[in-house]
Protein backbone atom coordinates (compact mmCIF):
# COMPACT_ATOMS: atom_id res chain seq x y z
CA UNK A 1 0.00 0.00 0.00
CA UNK A 2 1.04 3.23 -0.93
CA UNK A 3 0.75 6.18 1.39
CA UNK A 4 0.68 9.57 -0.36
CA UNK A 5 1.17 12.73 1.56
CA UNK A 6 -0.69 16.16 0.87
CA UNK A 7 0.87 19.09 2.24
CA UNK A 8 0.72 21.10 -0.77
CA UNK A 9 -2.94 21.19 -0.11
CA UNK A 10 -2.72 22.96 2.98
CA UNK A 11 -0.89 26.05 1.24
CA UNK A 12 -4.17 27.90 0.33
CA UNK A 13 -4.70 27.95 4.18
CA UNK A 14 -1.79 29.90 4.65
CA UNK A 15 -3.46 33.23 5.70
CA UNK A 16 -5.87 31.20 8.22
CA UNK A 17 -2.76 29.84 9.92
CA UNK A 18 -0.86 32.93 9.88
CA UNK A 19 -3.62 35.01 11.44
CA UNK A 20 -3.84 31.97 13.81
CA UNK A 21 -0.21 32.26 15.01
CA UNK A 22 -0.48 35.47 15.25
CA UNK A 23 -3.35 35.64 17.61
CA UNK A 24 -1.66 33.07 19.58
CA UNK A 25 1.42 35.45 20.29
CA UNK A 26 -0.96 37.93 21.31
CA UNK A 27 -3.04 36.34 23.78
CA UNK A 28 0.42 34.83 25.25
CA UNK A 29 2.30 37.89 25.32
CA UNK A 30 -1.07 40.01 27.14
CA UNK A 31 -1.26 36.55 29.15
CA UNK A 32 2.69 36.81 30.33
CA UNK A 33 2.38 40.56 31.41
CA UNK A 34 -1.02 40.32 33.11
CA UNK A 35 -0.44 36.94 34.58
CA UNK A 36 3.24 38.20 36.12
CA UNK A 37 1.85 40.88 37.71
CA UNK A 38 -0.69 39.12 39.03
CA UNK A 39 1.81 36.63 40.62
CA UNK A 40 3.92 39.26 42.48
CA UNK A 41 0.56 40.99 43.77
CA UNK A 42 0.00 37.19 45.11
CA UNK A 43 3.34 36.74 46.30
CA UNK A 44 3.12 39.61 48.29
CA UNK A 45 -0.53 38.48 49.61
CA UNK A 46 0.77 34.85 50.46
CA UNK A 47 3.68 36.54 52.97
CA UNK A 48 1.16 39.44 54.16
CA UNK A 49 0.73 39.42 57.66
CA UNK A 50 -3.16 39.57 57.56
CA UNK A 51 -4.24 36.11 57.85
CA UNK A 52 -7.30 36.75 55.95
CA UNK A 53 -5.63 37.70 53.16
CA UNK A 54 -3.06 34.75 53.12
CA UNK A 55 -6.19 33.06 53.32
CA UNK A 56 -7.60 34.48 50.56
CA UNK A 57 -4.39 34.38 48.35
CA UNK A 58 -3.47 30.39 49.40
CA UNK A 59 -7.34 29.14 48.64
CA UNK A 60 -7.19 30.66 45.06
CA UNK A 61 -3.59 29.04 44.46
CA UNK A 62 -5.29 25.25 45.37
CA UNK A 63 -7.86 26.46 43.78
CA UNK A 64 -5.93 27.13 40.39
CA UNK A 65 -3.62 24.66 40.92
CA UNK A 66 -6.33 21.61 41.10
CA UNK A 67 -8.67 22.28 38.48
CA UNK A 68 -7.89 22.10 34.59
CA UNK A 69 -7.57 25.31 32.50
CA UNK A 70 -10.40 24.35 30.48
CA UNK A 71 -12.54 24.26 33.43
CA UNK A 72 -11.91 27.50 34.29
CA UNK A 73 -11.97 29.08 30.79
CA UNK A 74 -15.46 27.40 30.70
CA UNK A 75 -16.64 28.57 33.99
CA UNK A 76 -14.93 32.42 32.84
CA UNK A 77 -17.02 32.20 29.33
CA UNK A 78 -19.98 30.25 30.12
CA UNK A 79 -20.66 30.53 34.29
CA UNK A 80 -19.94 34.12 34.43
CA UNK A 81 -22.82 35.30 32.31
CA UNK A 82 -24.80 33.96 35.32
CA UNK A 83 -23.20 36.64 37.66
CA UNK A 84 -24.25 39.54 34.96
CA UNK A 85 -20.26 39.79 33.61
CA UNK A 86 -20.58 38.33 29.80
CA UNK A 87 -17.07 38.20 27.87
CA UNK A 88 -16.31 38.11 24.35
CA UNK A 89 -14.42 34.99 23.56
CA UNK A 90 -10.95 36.40 23.23
CA UNK A 91 -11.53 38.42 26.40
CA UNK A 92 -12.74 35.59 28.27
CA UNK A 93 -9.83 33.13 26.92
CA UNK A 94 -7.25 35.91 28.15
CA UNK A 95 -9.03 36.11 31.59
CA UNK A 96 -8.69 32.67 32.03
CA UNK A 97 -4.66 32.62 30.81
CA UNK A 98 -4.05 35.59 33.05
CA UNK A 99 -5.46 33.94 36.19
CA UNK A 100 -4.40 30.43 35.59
CA UNK A 101 -0.59 32.21 35.10
CA UNK A 102 -1.25 34.02 38.27
CA UNK A 103 -1.81 31.06 40.22
CA UNK A 104 1.14 29.65 39.21
CA UNK A 105 3.44 32.61 39.45
CA UNK A 106 2.40 33.41 42.40
CA UNK A 107 3.95 30.32 44.20
CA UNK A 108 6.94 30.46 41.79
CA UNK A 109 7.88 34.58 42.91
CA UNK A 110 7.03 33.65 46.77
CA UNK A 111 9.66 31.54 46.13
CA UNK A 112 11.96 34.07 45.14
CA UNK A 113 10.78 36.18 48.06
CA UNK A 114 11.98 33.92 50.31
CA UNK A 115 15.01 33.02 48.84
CA UNK A 116 15.97 36.78 48.73
CA UNK A 117 18.52 37.73 51.99
CA UNK A 118 17.57 39.45 54.52
CA UNK A 119 20.35 42.08 53.41
CA UNK A 120 18.24 43.65 50.71
CA UNK A 121 15.61 44.22 52.82
CA UNK A 122 17.87 46.13 55.69
CA UNK A 123 19.98 47.98 53.01
CA UNK A 124 16.42 49.47 51.83
CA UNK A 125 15.44 50.93 55.45
CA UNK A 126 19.21 52.11 55.92
CA UNK A 127 18.18 54.65 52.65
CA UNK A 128 15.11 55.71 54.01
CA UNK A 129 12.94 53.83 52.04
CA UNK A 130 9.38 52.61 52.45
CA UNK A 131 8.82 49.08 52.64
CA UNK A 132 6.96 48.81 49.53
CA UNK A 133 9.83 50.83 47.84
CA UNK A 134 12.31 48.49 49.11
CA UNK A 135 10.32 45.68 47.83
CA UNK A 136 10.13 47.32 43.83
CA UNK A 137 13.36 49.16 43.77
CA UNK A 138 15.61 46.40 45.45
CA UNK A 139 14.39 43.10 46.46
CA UNK A 140 12.05 42.34 43.38
CA UNK A 141 14.58 42.01 40.58
CA UNK A 142 16.86 39.61 42.50
CA UNK A 143 13.92 37.32 43.44
CA UNK A 144 12.94 37.32 40.17
CA UNK A 145 16.55 36.31 38.77
CA UNK A 146 16.30 33.16 41.53
CA UNK A 147 13.11 31.64 40.12
CA UNK A 148 13.53 33.28 36.28
CA UNK A 149 13.68 29.50 35.09
CA UNK A 150 10.35 28.20 36.35
CA UNK A 151 8.66 31.28 35.47
CA UNK A 152 10.05 30.96 31.80
CA UNK A 153 8.93 27.24 31.58
CA UNK A 154 5.27 28.73 33.20
CA UNK A 155 4.99 30.86 29.80
CA UNK A 156 5.51 28.38 27.80
CA UNK A 157 3.30 26.45 29.37
CA UNK A 158 0.85 28.84 29.23
CA UNK A 159 1.32 29.34 25.45
CA UNK A 160 0.90 25.56 24.86
CA UNK A 161 -1.96 25.65 27.43
CA UNK A 162 -4.21 28.59 24.63
CA UNK A 163 -4.59 25.88 22.43
CA UNK A 164 -8.18 25.11 24.18
CA UNK A 165 -9.34 28.34 24.12
CA UNK A 166 -10.34 27.24 20.34
CA UNK A 167 -12.92 25.00 22.35
CA UNK A 168 -14.87 28.48 22.26
CA UNK A 169 -14.24 29.66 19.31
CA UNK A 170 -11.16 31.65 19.51
CA UNK A 171 -9.60 31.76 16.29
CA UNK A 172 -6.29 30.59 17.42
CA UNK A 173 -3.69 28.30 15.84
CA UNK A 174 -5.67 25.19 16.89
CA UNK A 175 -8.85 26.87 16.03
CA UNK A 176 -7.06 27.46 12.59
CA UNK A 177 -5.69 23.58 12.48
CA UNK A 178 -9.66 22.32 13.56
CA UNK A 179 -10.63 24.42 10.36
CA UNK A 180 -8.22 23.31 7.99
CA UNK A 181 -8.88 19.09 8.67
CA UNK A 182 -12.43 20.02 8.90
CA UNK A 183 -12.37 20.95 5.18
CA UNK A 184 -9.63 18.58 4.01
CA UNK A 185 -9.70 15.51 5.86
CA UNK A 186 -6.44 15.63 5.55
CA UNK A 187 -5.74 15.06 9.25
CA UNK A 188 -2.23 13.93 9.47
CA UNK A 189 -0.48 16.64 7.32
CA UNK A 190 -2.96 19.12 9.55
CA UNK A 191 -2.04 18.09 12.99
CA UNK A 192 1.62 17.66 11.52
CA UNK A 193 2.09 20.73 10.83
CA UNK A 194 0.34 22.64 13.68
CA UNK A 195 2.17 20.32 15.95
CA UNK A 196 5.48 21.62 14.17
CA UNK A 197 4.74 25.06 14.51
CA UNK A 198 3.53 25.26 18.36
CA UNK A 199 7.45 23.41 18.75
CA UNK A 200 8.74 26.88 16.93
CA UNK A 201 6.65 28.93 18.82
CA UNK A 202 8.01 27.49 22.27
CA UNK A 203 11.53 27.16 21.31
CA UNK A 204 11.50 30.92 20.41
CA UNK A 205 9.35 32.00 22.94
CA UNK A 206 12.08 30.67 25.26
CA UNK A 207 14.82 31.89 23.59
CA UNK A 208 13.06 35.28 23.57
CA UNK A 209 12.62 35.18 27.49
CA UNK A 210 16.45 33.58 27.97
CA UNK A 211 17.68 36.93 25.90
CA UNK A 212 15.13 39.00 28.49
CA UNK A 213 16.38 37.73 31.19
CA UNK A 214 19.88 38.12 30.56
CA UNK A 215 19.01 42.29 29.72
CA UNK A 216 17.42 42.58 32.83
CA UNK A 217 19.39 41.03 35.57
CA UNK A 218 22.66 42.05 33.68
CA UNK A 219 25.04 43.04 36.54
CA UNK A 220 23.23 41.96 39.17
CA UNK A 221 23.84 39.27 42.08
CA UNK A 222 21.92 37.76 44.57
CA UNK A 223 23.38 37.72 48.37
CA UNK A 224 23.87 34.16 49.59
Amino acid sequence: MTIQFHFADLLGYGGLILRGIGLTILLTLIAIAGGLALGVLGALGRRSRRAPVRFVVGAYVELIRNTPFIIQLFFVFFGLPRLGLRLGSVEAALLAMIVNLGGYSTEIVRAGLDGVGRGLWEAGASLGLSRWRTFRLVVLIPALETVYPSLTGQFVIIMLGSSVVSQIAVRDLTFAGSFIQSRTFLSFETYLVVGAIYLVLSVVLRRLADRVGRRLFRHRQVPA
